[in-house]
């Protein structure tokens, strides 16, 4: 199927059946998303993907139980950096020189520019911004579900610092920002299942500024 034929397909799944992903497919989603669009590359996030069953339900519990959330085969929950170091800059100009092959003094102007524009700002302001990444990439990850036929749910209904207490992110520098069950949708509970998709229409959405 096209781009849009995937994206006419998808849909916030809210009830799934259990069947497990096959890894390939997994796989090719994570990869895709390790490939997302990020500002300046620098990625300030951490995508956990939950498997066990139990601890999904510890998961749930903080998630307003939410069924998906242990009827799907993966969980993933993107995490956002809680703050941006010089250190992690400096983590990230020897990985652009190793895999670039350039000496990483040549980065100097580039690593000034991140200090300047992101790691100067307050602690939160750093937190926002690293969330507003952490979207993009669950942006290209929903669109990468889609074209391997998986279901997936963005989700933003939990309590972010119960299921930062339940990983131990906060030890990790991390704070949850939001979730995205995988597995396949179950046709004979999920009441939008066979629902059309709206969306407003073109006319409403874009503005053309010639």
């Amino acid at each position: 199927m096209s781009l849009l034929e995937n994206l006419n397909w998808r849909y916030a799944t809210k009830r799934m059946t259990g069947e497990q992903v096959p890894q390939e497919k997994v796989d090719y989603i994570l990869e895709a998303t390790r490939l997302s669009a990020s500002s300046m590359g620098l990625q300030p996030y951490t995508i956990l993907v939950v498997e066990d069953i139990e601890l999904r339900k510890q998961i749930q519990k903080v998630a307003y139980n939410q069924p998906q959330i242990v009827e799907a085969s993966h969980l993933l929950i993107f995490a956002a950096w809680d703050d941006v170091t010089e250190a992690q800059v400096d983590a990230y100009m020897q990985n652009i020189a190793t895999v670039r092959g350039v000496p990483v003094e040549t980065l100097a102007d580039f690593k000034g520019s991140l200090m300047g524009s992101v790691v100067s700002r307050t602690q939160e302001q750093k937190y926002e911004w690293a969330a507003r990444q952490a979207y993009i990439a669950l942006g290209t990850a929903l669109a990468a579900a889609a074209e391997q036929g998986v279901d997936a749910t963005p989700m933003e209904g939990f309590d972010p610092a119960g299921v930062d207490e339940l990983l131990n992110l906060k030890e990790k520098g991390l704070r949850s920002v939001t979730m995205m069950p995988l597995g396949y949708r179950n046709t004979e509970t999920d009441f939008l299942a066979t629902a059309k998709k709206v969306r407003r229409n073109k006319e409403e959405l874009f503005l053309t500024i010639a």
